[in-house]
């Protein structure tokens, strides 16, 4: 007996000859496969895009037809007007014309076939140029003025209305568990039959192949019958299916390369992106968005591939970001957004560091900043609304490409570093200068949005050149600017990201400053500085807007406020104790440093106590109240132990004369307080 061939290596076609069967041509199965997956999925497609044209089509004719119609109906009924006018100059006139009467309108709904809108016919009476009086004789036949017919189409949320409780969740959420216990319940029985090789591998890609094809014609089929919602699961649930099949083909049976696979994902991708254009669903379209961003971890062989990934990264985000513009569709850009981050840092972590080239990967890099920097752009260029959506996408791109080059030429490329952030403040520069002036009424925030990225990009070529710590000076410069915009912009997002930059770059500075100096004249006194004016700043911007100001926002006002008073204490205190250490012995140091932090904060505390009572500010008077208890305590619990005796009868004088002051500049505010009431 002769053994048969093994399944799955080529398919025979054969012919009946004289003496049996010959085999004709042999086919290898691994070009099969492909082919096949290829046939299922341009069939459906070609079926689901010509259904969709001649849906739109009927849709047309139909609606020309009924405009045809009502205007045969009108020239005929002019033409009998004009007859019965003929007629009635042979007949005497009337003495007296009946009223006209008004007839209500009349609404008649035609629906054409679905996705289109319906199309309302409304029978007017009231609608044209009324027509001359007529006699009395003739108003029992010619009472009601001319009808004119007028054609308007109903949008579909108008005809739908609000969904209920009970519709969304009998409507959409049943739909959507429904078709998850059916994949689970079909998955459960294909692990049966696969466990018991009822179905041999090939059997089990084509089968789930021909499913997941199917489903979008029936998805279709759906949708003509008013089911959008559980039309769109079905289409979803075959990509699922679509895609775990040829993923399953190419690494787990192995049937084909993962090259092939990765075509055959591709042309998935293709597929469903067309169904969601030739639909106009947004949930399709992202659908096949994550269906295209997962289609590189489904077919990686794990090796590092940084031109093929990255280029297909940019097809995808490039068609992703011509359909949004097309159709309006503002997700689409932010998932492709993030998905691209996603892959590039998890290359980076994995591959980078293997000998990959710099160049190349600082070009990707740039290439990704300026695709996803073109749709707000081109929203700014043409005076359309940004929005929240649309500023959060701008300062995240430039927060990644920004923080993208720092980590990649930071610290051996400085100047390749400096010249990009120069290159990108000149950039945006450019664009907010050719961003066209707003009209009267509309926000400016596209402008100040470019023009503090150019500044904050400028902030940070200075500090590169001097010392990574300063970064942080350039953060808190940053948090400024998104302020100062959003006050001017009136934008509460822009005004809450600035707020939590300067507090990040404050507790960065206040935990991590930079070495000291010379006496005043050092980097971190200046960089005490640099973050007192950016909360001088602040506070400006709040004053200018008081109006704007809410519960929450005025207490984060307020914070800001006390902030400068404590980072100008540290910066001094800072700056004295170093001054004083230096000189003389240890003992002779660290009391001639004690005395100096006491005499200091005496003195601070009472210009807040005078800046206070000359501006009528209880928040001042309160900053130098508490600092004078600070100061009382440590005289009191340390200078009076410690110190020597000289130490401590300066200390001790210094305190008791300016505390006597204090309560003399607070008796003479309340004398003229009680004088002027």
């Amino acid at each position: 007996m002769e053994r048969s061939p093994p399944v799955g290596t080529r398919l025979e076609l054969c012919r009946f000859g004289r003496y049996g069967l010959i085999p004709a041509v042999r086919f290898p199965m691994d070009a099969l496969i492909p082919l096949a997956i290829l046939a299922l999925l341009a069939g459906p497609v070609l079926g689901i895009l010509a259904l969709v044209a001649v849906r739109r089509l009927e849709g047309e004719v139909g609606h020309s037809s009924l405009q045809q119609l009502a205007s045969r109906l009108y020239a005929l009924e002019q033409r009998i007007g004009t007859l019965e006018n003929t007629f009635s100059e042979s007949r005497p006139d009337a003495s007296a014309v009946s009223p006209q009467t008004t007839s209500p309108p009349v609404t008649v709904e035609l629906p054409p076939p679905d996705p289109q809108p319906l199309i309302r016919v409304v029978i007017s009476p009231d609608a044209g140029a009324p027509p001359p009086p007529l006699p009395a004789a003739q108003t029992s036949h010619r009472a009601l003025k001319t009808p004119t017919m007028e054609f308007r189409h109903i949008p579909a949320q108008e005809r739908e209305g609000s969904d209920d409780l009970e519709s969304r969740i009998g409507g959409k959420w049943f739909s959507r568990v429904g078709i998850v216990a059916l994949l689970i319940s079909v998955s459960y029985f294909l692990k049966l039959a696969f466990d018991n090789d009822w179905i041999g591998p090939s059997g089990r890609v084509a089968i789930g192949v021909l499913a997941g094809a199917l489903m979008l014609p029936w998805s279709q089929w759906l949708l003509g019958r008013g089911y959008s919602y559980f039309s769109e699961g079905i289409a979803a649930l075959g990509e699922a299916t679509l895609f775990l099949s040829v993923w399953a083909g190419c690494q787990y049976y192995t049937l084909y390369s993962r090259d092939v696979g990765f075509g055959a994902m591709i042309a998935i991708t293709a597929v469903m992106a067309a169904v969601a254009i030739g639909r106009d669903s947004q949930r399709i379209a992202v659908l096949s968005l994550v269906g295209g961003l997962l289609t590189p971890i489904l077919a990686s062989s794990g090796k590092n591939q940084q031109v093929v990934l990255f280029s297909y990264l940019l097809l995808l985000g490039t068609a992703a970001l011509v359909i949004a513009v097309r159709k309006q569709w503002n997700t689409l850009a932010p998932i492709a957004f993030f998905g691209t981050q996603i892959y590039f840092w998890g290359w980076y972590s994995e591959f980078f560091h293997t000998n990959s080239p710099l160049e190349r990967t600082v070009g990707f890099a740039t290439l990704f900043f300026s695709l996803y920097s073109i749709l707000p752009v081109l929203k700014a260029m043409r005076c359309e609304l940004l929005g929240e959506l649309g500023a959060s996408m701008v300062l995240l791109n430039a927060f990644a490409y920004s923080g993208a080059l720092f980590i990649l030429l930071w610290p051996d490329d400085k100047w390749p570093l400096t010249l990009l952030f120069l290159a990108l403040a000149a950039g945006h520069v450019a664009i907010a200068r050719l961003i066209p002036q707003p009209n009267a009424g509309q926000s400016p925030m596209a402008r100040l949005l470019f023009a503090g990225l150019a500044l904050t990009f400028l902030t940070l070529a200075i500090p590169v050149r001097l010392e990574g710590k300063w970064i942080t000076l350039s953060l808190a410069v940053e948090g400024a600017i998104l302020v100062w915009t959003g006050f001017r912009a009136v934008s509460n997002f822009l005004r809450q990201a600035g707020y939590f930059l300067l507090a990040v770059s404050a507790l960065r500075l206040l935990f991590l400053p930079p070495d000291g100096g010379p006496f005043l004249f050092n980097g971190r006194f200046g960089a005490y500085l640099v973050m007192i004016a950016c909360f001088g700043v602040v506070l400006r911007a709040a004053k200018l807007h008081q109006p704007e100001l809410g519960g929450q926002e005025g207490i984060e006002v307020g914070i800001f406020a006390i902030a400068i008073n404590i980072y100008a204490l540290v910066a001094l205190s800072t700056e004295f104790w170093d001054y004083f250490g230096k000189a003389g012995t240890n003992v002779d140091a660290a009391l001639a440093q004690h005395l100096s932090l006491s005499i200091l904060w005496t003195l601070f505390a009472s210009g807040l106590l005078i800046l206070g009572i000359q501006r009528k500010s209880p928040l001042l008077r309160w900053q130098g109240l508490i600092l004078f208890g600070l100061v009382v305590g440590k005289v009191f619990l340390y200078d009076l132990s410690f110190l020597e005796r000289a130490y401590r009868i300066l200390s001790f004088f210094v305190l008791g004369a300016v505390l006597m002051a204090v309560s003399f500049l607070y008796e003479r505010k309340f004398r003229r307080e009680r004088a002027s009431s």
